[in-house]
């Protein structure tokens, strides 16, 4: 009876150990399942973090360099920008009312100028041509073919000669009166226009200057305003009274300068009338003897 316990023992003492190690085998391997599960989700987790630290770092980098790129759009604007539209931002800044006079200033001197500068030029002859052909005229064909010649001649030196002409029957004396007076009046026509030149050389620096008083003016009550020193505050009205006299000031310096070339355009044809009216009564004063 106890062989037979002991046996049957025996019996269920095998039969379980492949049980309990079947049991144990799945337990590891579930073990090793949800490890293997645990690591990878841990990598997952990983992954995702070094993707949003990549993406954070191109991130920032961009906006590193877009910073580096563009420190100031407007300070950027402002180099690419061409004379004309440097020209035009800082007249457009000025204030429009005084800024347009002086713009109208500039206009009318340099109408002027133009008109003198095309009159002068066609003033300006050859005066020894004309006094060798006034005198070829005088010896082959008479008075009327020297008038002949200085009416087709332009300027005022061959309108003086035609003048002096005209009186030729009445003696030397007579011819140099009338040369010398129609002289002056030809001076005149020269000078025409330029005191209205000097009129707005005059007026463009003064209007510059009383923007410039005006400018610190609004900078002063917007100071009041404010009731406080503040550069942003009075930056706008000192900046307005600046461009204004430097708008002043460079109409006048443009208009100075052609105006003393036409004073020296008008001194060279004066001095030429003077020299050719000499050596055209010389020449008459010849042919009368």
């Amino acid at each position: 009876m106890k062989k037979l316990f002991a046996l049957l023992t025996l019996m269920a003492l095998v039969s379980v150990s492949p049980l309990n190690q079947t049991y144990a085998q799945e337990q590891s391997e579930g073990v090793q399942v949800e490890q293997a599960a645990n690591d990878a989700s841990t990598e997952m987790v990983d992954s995702t973090a070094v993707a949003n630290d990549s993406t954070a770092t191109a991130a920032d980098s961009v906006a590193t360099e877009e910073t580096i790129a563009t420190p100031d759009d407007a300070e950027l604007l402002k180099k690419d920008q061409t004379f004309h539209q440097v020209l035009k931002r800082y007249f457009i800044e000025g204030s429009a009312g005084f800024m347009s006079t002086v713009l109208l200033a500039l206009i009318l001197g340099l109408a002027l100028v133009i008109e003198r500068i095309i009159y002068l030029n066609l003033a300006t002859t050859n005066t020894r041509k004309l006094l060798t052909g006034v005198e070829d005229a005088l010896k082959n064909g008479g008075v009327e073919a020297a008038k002949d010649i200085c009416r087709d001649t332009r300027g005022p030196v061959a309108s003086i000669f035609y003048q002096g002409l005209m009186k030729y029957d009445e003696g030397l004396d007579a011819i140099e009166k009338s040369i010398v007076a129609y002289g002056s009046v030809q001076m005149g026509r020269l000078e025409k226009g330029l005191s209205w030149i000097s009129l707005f050389i005059a007026i463009a620096p003064m209007l510059g200057f009383m923007g410039t008083v005006i400018g610190m003016i609004k900078a002063f009550d917007r100071i009041q305003e404010a009731g406080d020193i503040n550069p942003t505050v009075v930056a706008g009205g000192i900046k307005v009274a600046l461009l204004t006299t430097v708008f002043g000031l460079i109409v006048a310096i443009i208009l100075q300068i052609f105006y003393n070339y036409l004073l020296s355009k008008i001194d060279s044809l004066v001095n030429d009338m003077e020299d050719s009216s000499i050596t055209f009564m010389d020449i008459l004063a010849e042919n009368n003897k």
